[in-house]
């Protein structure tokens, strides 16, 4: 009887593990060298491996600066087992120097560990214009 009950509580268990699995082509998003206020939307492509949907609860940046959109076009947040989708993500390149912030994502996977997507980079500082020539402050009023 033992036997048969560790038996089927291993079926069981195996049934829901590996249910959904999400695999990225990659995790890490390299902006490289940019310029100051440049385009910072960027995004991650993945695909539901799983046999089961895949629900994407969440996604929160680490910082104000870094905003995750994982909705689909229909304001769904379910992949179908073997479809592809994209999370975006903007970073506010008008923080200028070198960045490397993190997307905590939270899903139905069995082992409910988040998923961590990387973005890093570096934003230059801008150009200074080269303005009208400054009226010459020496001197009385009537000479300049």
């Amino acid at each position: 009887m033992k036997k048969l009950i560790f038996s089927l509580s291993m079926i069981i268990s195996f049934g829901f593990v590996g249910a959904q699995t999400i695999d990225f082509e990659s995790k890490v998003i390299d902006y490289g060298v940019i310029e100051h206020n440049s385009d910072g939307n960027r995004e991650y492509k993945f695909t539901n491996n799983g046999d089961k949907p895949l629900i994407i609860k969440a996604a929160k940046g680490s910082c104000g600066c870094t905003v995750p959109n994982y909705k689909k076009e229909d304001g769904s947040s379910e992949w179908a087992p073997g479809e592809s989708g994209t999370i975006q993500v903007k970073y506010a390149t008008n923080r200028i120097g070198k960045f490397t912030k993190t997307i905590t994502l939270t899903t139905n996977t069995p082992d409910k560990k988040p998923v961590i997507l990387t973005i890093k980079g570096e934003v230059l500082a801008p150009k200074k214009e080269t303005g009208a020539p400054e009226k010459n402050k020496t001197g009385s009023p009537s000479e300049n």
